[in-house]
């Protein structure tokens, strides 16, 4: 592989933590020592034998309130991510095929909707609605295909033009295989850099609503919940609420130095491709 494809040092690490979190959220139920509301000693104690991390405001083991809250956050960041991208990617490339009134239509729908701030906007309708994991999905995906649709219209207009895609056009292709045949294929490297954005984001803004109140509620955690559950200890020098922190901004961090490496790759591949 050429050197300037490989990943650097903080990129494999960053591929690391990734594998790390995704693993232990995947396999919780076996990896955490004590079930999630399980007390197993006093409020905000110091790291132990019997509580590695001490624990919660509560008495509960906070590793393994992070370790479930891992498979709280990433499962629900990773669905609400891959519901707006299935929607946002067909509606943007609907979008770029027909040009039109169809284009015209769901583009002003989708600047409607980016127009009003994004917190503002889950927030009333969480304070509405019922809160359950499916509204919460919605609503964040919601929010979500709203970028998607912005980014996959633009990348899709560009590659609409293409000779290839003329050729295609020429040969009597629908637009239905034009879109899953020559588009979206080519559409693929900034598509899966913007899904790892978007999961980053969807990961911080999950956890801002739990910290808020209105996102995961007890007794089911997530890493957003557990800062603002231990939040409080900070006035006493108990640092329980920056480890599921730090754990977010890990999270976000790797996510971040990945779609950075994935880009720089694409774009590499694409100059050399260009120079053949």
């Amino acid at each position: 592989m050429n050197r300037k494809l490989r990943p650097s040092p903080l990129v494999a690490v960053a591929f690391l933590v990734l594998a790390l979190f995704i693993g232990i959220a995947a396999f919780a139920p076996w990896v955490a020592p004590y079930d999630v509301s399980k007390v197993v000693g006093g409020v905000w104690e110091p790291p132990s034998a019997i509580a590695l991390l001490g624990t919660d405001n509560l008495g509960r083991d906070l590793l393994s309130r992070i370790i479930w809250g891992a498979q709280v956050t990433l499962s629900i960041a990773a669905l609400a991510t891959l519901i707006a991208f299935i929607v946002g990617v067909a509606l943007g490339l609907l979008a770029a095929m027909q040009r039109g009134w169809v284009d015209q239509a769901l583009s002003r729908g989708n600047d409607l909707m980016m127009a009003i701030p994004t917190l503002i906007f889950a927030l009333v309708v969480l304070a509405v609605l019922p809160k359950n994991v499916v509204v919460l999905v919605l609503v964040m995906a919601a929010l979500d295909a709203t970028r998607v649709f912005r980014v996959s219209r633009a990348v899709a207009t560009d590659i609409a033009v293409l000779d290839y895609v003329e050729v295609a056009r020429m040969r009597g292709e629908g637009w239905g295989w034009i879109m899953l045949r020559e588009i979206l294929p080519n559409a693929a490297a900034p598509l899966l850099a913007e899904f790892g954005m978007r999961f980053a984001f969807a990961v911080l803004f999950l956890s801002t609503l739990s910290f808020l109140g209105l996102g995961i509620q007890p007794p089911v955690a997530d890493w957003g919940s557990l800062v603002k559950e231990n939040k409080d200890g900070l006035l006493f020098g108990i640092f329980a609420a920056l480890i599921p922190g730090g754990a977010i901004v890990l999270l976000a961090v790797s996510v971040n130095l990945i779609v950075d490496w994935v880009l720089t790759r694409a774009a590499h591949l694409r100059g050399e491709l260009g120079n053949g």
